[in-house]
């Protein structure tokens, strides 16, 4: 039982509570526990197991969430949950489902209408029988109708980098509307999660109708609703687009607002209270009696500033610690693209790769790159037509005969080797030893235990030639989970023998995440920001790997392969021994 699991049934009891209107209070401190664990640097189980330690420790967690969790990890199920489940129909909470219709809109046309499937809602729709139904009316009712289909098909959100394709599109498409003066894409893209449900636009504009008209214009785009200053579409792979057109004085507000998380700006509206101070997406305002004056909003950062704290990089707005390192003016300086001075994790044309050497190294330099490892597969992946031990030393003369030519760059002998389902590596000692570089990986036998995985990955780790981890739980965004395994044992391994880990910056994979890269740091455990590419335009995912790098509040010095050659060289001798 990992913690994002843990956190899923705490999601559910909470949206089951609010179904049935139970006590807010109750229900915030289930959500509030679902948040916290889900972003906890280390498992549930870690701290269950450590005599000196006890759950309750951890703020937000109580005695009676403490006592569950505990529960959870056991194996066992919860009574609350079960109970809950037996007094609201599934079917039901597939309303919930709905964008904007929440457990109590839910719970009112269950309750009101005896709706509890997406195709009853549907029908009550079409007759006109939601609206009638006190705070619903004819425009929600639309709105309902026209997220049902989005309803059916939720669980399926599209990576960051999908979604990135759409977001420069629109940007592209609404460069020629005059009404333009300033325009920002907001929301979880803004904040860089590795998934996005919709895509959020701001725009400042004196002529809002001319703005509306040329994105309700965009090709193969769907109207789903649109008012005096915001507009929404469904594009033709179902992702919802929503803009809105607010005043230039209230854009910095409403960026910010906009942009979120929810649990970031809670507590920024909690600082305002405290200060006397109110604050929404049209400003920040001074409360005096019945009077409000508006303080600050044309910016992000005099928002910020009227409530005491700096500009936060978007990535960080997720209260986790940005507000920790704001009270004690040690914000990190996010880690950049620009930063990266190799890349350490590609393939060729000897196994699965679509470049030769010689193409991977010209497009390395192109990119600005001063060295690289060519990571071909070890010979237990068939598949891709592995290298075994003659194949790979045939490969670093070739390597020895390219840098003999190159001034100024330097490539690194290399192999991705596969750890064994049986434990231990895919080749030999003898032949790792004249490696300058080895990453190991799993491909097979990831639906093994979670203590058979960890062994192999952490004895891996003891091997001295070994010196990071490949994509370390293998997981693949919306298409495989991550395979069971003990990143605390990971973590302790890794630090124990001088070892780094990856954050492969296949936007499918991302692996490292964000939260795994957090842990990994706070333990000192150097950080290889790798693109595994396989072909020359591959380089370009390295994007995606910063940008997951700078949620995790990643700064230069947390990355290996933003070091100089030297300093990377005498990093990975340490591992060595």
């Amino acid at each position: 039982m990992n913690n994002a699991r843990i956190a899923e049934v705490f999601d559910q009891i909470a949206d089951l509570l609010e179904f049935q209107d139970a006590n807010p209070f109750r229900v915030r401190a289930y959500r509030n526990g679902a948040r916290t664990i889900r972003d906890y640097p280390e498992p549930m189980t870690v701290v269950l197991a450590d005599a000196d330690r006890k759950l309750t420790d951890i703020k937000g967690v109580g005695k009676d969430l403490a006592e569950k969790v505990a529960a959870l990890c056991a194996g066992e199920t919860l009574p609350l949950l079960e109970e809950l489940q037996s007094q609201v129909p599934e079917s039901a909470l597939m309303l919930m489902r709905i964008p904007g219709m929440g457990p109590k809109k839910a719970a009112a046309v269950f309750h009101e209408l005896g709706v509890s499937t997406l195709d009853q809602l549907r029908e009550a729709c079409q007759a006109q029988q939601v609206r009638k139904l006190k705070g619903f009316g004819a425009k929600t009712e639309e709105t309902i109708l026209a997220g049902i289909g989005l309803a059916e098909t939720i669980d399926v959100r599209m990576t960051w980098a999908q979604a990135d394709q759409f977001a420069r599109s629109i940007k592209d498409w609404m460069r020629d509307c005059e009404g333009v003066e300033q325009l920002e894409v907001a929301g979880s893209y803004r904040r860089g999660r590795d998934t996005i449900g919709d895509l959020d636009f701001l725009v400042v504009s004196n002529q809002p109708q001319q703005v509306m008209d040329r994105l309700a214009a965009f090709p193969e785009a769907s109207l789903i609703g649109r008012g005096p200053t915001k507009i929404s579409i469904r594009l033709a792979d179902g992702l919802q687009v929503d803009m809105r057109v607010v005043p230039e004085k209230s854009f910095g507000a409403a960026l910010q607002y906009f942009t979120g998380s929810k649990d970031h700006n809670i507590i920024l509206r909690g600082r305002a209270k405290e200060r006397g101070l109110k604050i929404n997406e049209y400003g920040v305002f001074r409360v005096e009696d019945d009077e409000e004056t508006f303080e600050a909003g044309r910016t992000e950062e005099e928002v910020y500033a009227t409530l005491d704290l700096p500009w936060f990089p978007p990535e960080l707005r997720e209260a986790r610690r940005e507000f920790d390192w704001a009270a004690a003016g040690s914000l990190p300086e996010l880690i950049d693209v620009g930063d990266l001075r190799a890349d350490l994790h590609m393939h060729t044309t000897e196994t699965d790769g679509k470049a030769t050497l010689d193409e991977m190294v010209a497009a390395a330099r192109k990119r600005g790159l001063k060295y690289i490892a060519i990571t071909d597969h070890s010979k237990r992946v068939t598949m891709a037509r592995g290298l075994d031990a003659q194949r790979l030393r045939t490969q670093w003369k070739e390597i020895d005969k390219v840098n003999d030519k190159l001034r100024g760059f330097r490539v690194l002998k290399g192999i991705e080797v596969d750890i064994l389902e049986r434990g231990g590596l895919d080749l030999d000692d003898d032949v790792l030893s004249e490696s300058d570089w080895v990453v190991a990986s799993i491909h097979y036998g990831q639906n093994q235990s979670r203590a058979d995985i960890t062994k192999r990955v952490v004895d891996a780790l003891a091997n001295p030639y070994v010196s990071a981890i490949a994509h370390p739980t293998g997981r693949l965004i919306n298409r495989r989970p991550p395979y069971e395994i003990d990143l605390a044992a990971v973590y302790d391994a890794a630090r124990k023998h001088h070892k780094m880990l990856e954050l492969n910056a296949n936007p499918a994979r991302l692996d490292l995440d964000d939260v795994a890269c957090a842990a990994a740091k706070s333990r000192g455990i150097p950080i290889v920001i790798s693109s595994d590419a396989h072909s020359a335009e591959g380089f370009g995912v390295l994007r995606y790997g910063i940008l997951q790098a700078r949620r995790a509040g990643l700064t230069k010095a947390d990355v290996a392969n933003t070091r100089s050659l030297d300093a990377f060289l005498k990093l990975v001798a340490k591992g060595r021994g």
